[in-house]
């Protein structure tokens, strides 16, 4: 699968150094959960995410100690930034000013004409896009009447509503989202608006829940439109670190072929009758040690003869247990068997040195 021939082709904006749209690799977001005004925390957490590959860092901004936080933050780290603005217009312009590549806001949110005016003019002189995020949760009176509940309907309608405010003002660096918590709602919402619009993209299902559950939503929901060819940026929610969110993120894009890991893959085997090692604990001894790999490797660890030769041949290292020892395999090569109690530092081993080999090439 290759991002060209699959993917509906959408207008390009830029988030600072992050395309989105027009054929540009599928972004990956989240969002900080500090306090914004808690400068050092909220530092800390967007360097962490950058750490963990996230490209486009969102920070809300819902009182006047985050407003004027904003700019200390922007001068303290490289990512780009976009700022969560609801209802009030200074708090937008503050983020523009600050230096922040991107808004978040709902135009029709935001007040009369002349407030709507000065945003959309300050971003205009800033060259900076504004996503327009509906949620299934906030929609107006007036819509939720006509409709009943937030239908996938409903969503569009109030997401094309305040795309039409923008471009009434010729304002054309728009994003969109349209997230609701159910899975299926979220699919038929972004289907509908991807047919009405050639803007790009923001997927999300929102409240999506914890790691579990949320990741799993998130697959579903986001890997589903992605298929379809419909999305050029996402953030998957989790009520959980937010380094997950970003990790979810990579593991829905990569399984689908679209982007490459920034981190290692794991792959080990379901526990079954036929396993001759104790799995589960060597898997999760290495799964902490891989945590300090900065690079893309697959590494199989596998538990029994039957399918684990097959596995750790396909990935870049791997293991085959069996029997109380492992076989270990490196580049499709069988390089060394050891004692079960050797398979971990073994394994380490004969991955340093396949990064090690591959970094020289």
């Amino acid at each position: 699968m290759t991002n060209k021939t699959f993917r509906k082709n959408t207008k390009r904006v830029n988030v600072g150094c992050v395309p989105v749209g027009g054929g540009a690799p599928i972004s990956v977001q989240s969002m900080t959960n500090t306090k914004t005004s808690d400068v050092a925390a909220t530092v800390a957490q967007i360097e962490r995410l950058a750490a963990a590959g996230c490209e486009i860092v969102r920070i809300a901004v819902p009182d006047d100690a985050a407003a004027n936080a904003l700019a200390k933050i922007r001068s303290l780290v490289q990512s780009p930034l976009i700022a969560d603005i609801h209802f009030r217009h200074d708090y937008a312009i503050a983020a523009i000013e600050a230096g922040f590549n991107g808004i978040r806001i709902n135009p029709g949110n935001i007040g009369d004409q002349a407030k709507v005016c000065a945003v959309v003019n300050a971003a205009r002189a800033k060259k900076i896009p504004i996503r327009i995020g509906v949620n299934a949760g906030s929609l107006k009176k007036e819509i939720l009447k006509k409709h009943g509940h937030p239908t996938p309907l409903a969503l569009v309608e109030s997401a094309l509503e305040h795309v039409r405010i923008l471009e009434d003002l010729n304002f054309h660096d728009i994003k969109i989202s349209v997230k609701a918590s159910s899975v299926k709602d979220t699919i038929e919402a972004y289907r509908i608006l991807s047919e009405k619009v050639d803007y790009p993209l923001h997927l999300g299902v929102t409240e999506a829940g914890t790691i579990l559950a949320g990741a799993i939503k998130s697959a579903m929901g986001i890997g589903s439109l992605l298929a379809m060819g419909i999305g050029d940026t996402i953030r998957v929610s989790l009520t959980a670190d937010v380094v997950y969110e970003v990790k979810a993120g990579y593991e829905i894009l990569s399984n689908l072929g679209l982007r490459k890991r920034p981190y290692p893959e794991l792959i080990s085997c379901p526990t079954c009758g036929r396993l001759q090692i104790d799995l589960p604990e060597l898997v999760g001894r290495i799964e902490k040690r891989l945590e300090g790999i900065k690079e893309p490797i697959r590494v199989a660890v596998m538990g029994c003869v039957v399918n684990g030769p097959g596995e750790a041949r396909e990935a870049d290292v791997g293991v085959a247990g069996g029997d109380g020892k492992g076989v270990i395999i490196r580049g499709g090569k069988t390089v060394k068997t050891c004692p079960e109690k050797d398979i971990e530092d073994e394994l380490m081993r004969e991955i340093a040195i396949f990064l090690n080999e591959r970094n020289l090439k």
